[in-house]
């Protein structure tokens, strides 16, 4: 898939819901690309199979994870970090496809965060139960990039709070295409996900796929 798929984008053409200072929420932005990204992922996850992680302290994570990109998110017992291969499976992770850099780059741009150069892409799945609870995003090296959030199938809720945990969350509901970028001020925001309601979505079935993109070197 190459980038002039989006050579026709209208970037005045997205809802913009600004959510705080450096955060907005790009309504239906990823929409018209849904079935090229659904294929995208399911290639990756050919590669590197999602998988339930454990936290440093024994948890396992009711989110099912994989990455591509030159650097994948990793936990276990001996902590959070980026690395530039899977431990499953001991090979790099999957290249990140044209089609998902370019939408990153393009989300980015649309709210304010010009030049942003993803080399990670989290991807979770969420199935009904799954949550993720109130976390910062600081695992990167780069704190000055935005953070840019895909959000595919099932609706979400979405919390979304201040820079410390005790801060006041808003909800937001997250549709199929939805897009949130969050950086400058908002970088180290506190953000989780509610637990995922049962539903049947036409693309992806009982379950919601979560592009999360940023920049860890």
């Amino acid at each position: 898939m190459t980038a002039d798929l989006f050579d026709g984008l209208d970037v005045a053409g997205p809802a913009r819901e600004p959510l705080a200072p450096g955060a907005v929420l790009l309504r239906g932005f990823a929409r018209p690309y849904d079935n090229e990204l659904i294929t995208a992922i399911e290639a990756i996850a050919a590669q590197a199979p999602f998988r339930r992680m454990v936290t440093p302290g024994g948890h396992q994570m009711s989110v099912a994870m994989t990455s591509c990109g030159s650097l994948g998110w990793v936990t276990d017992r001996s902590g959070y970090r980026y690395d530039a291969c899977d431990p499953d499976t001991g090979r790099p992770w999957p290249a990140m496809p044209p089609l998902l850099r370019r939408l990153a780059e393009q989300a980015a741009s649309e709210a304010g965060f010009a030049d942003f150069a993803p080399d990670a892409c989290l991807i979770n799945r969420y199935e009904p139960g799954a949550k993720m609870s109130l976390h910062q995003d600081r695992d990167e090296r780069d704190i000055g990039a935005p953070i840019v959030s895909v959000s595919l199938g099932l609706p979400a809720t979405f919390l979304f709070g201040g820079l410390k945990r005790t801060d006041k969350t808003q909800r937001y509901r997250l549709a199929h295409g939805d897009v949130v970028v969050w950086g400058g001020p908002a970088r180290l925001a506190f953000h989780g996900v509610a637990p995922l309601a049962d539903g049947e979505h036409g693309l992806l079935g009982r379950q919601r796929i979560n592009l999360t993109f940023r920049r860890a070197r």
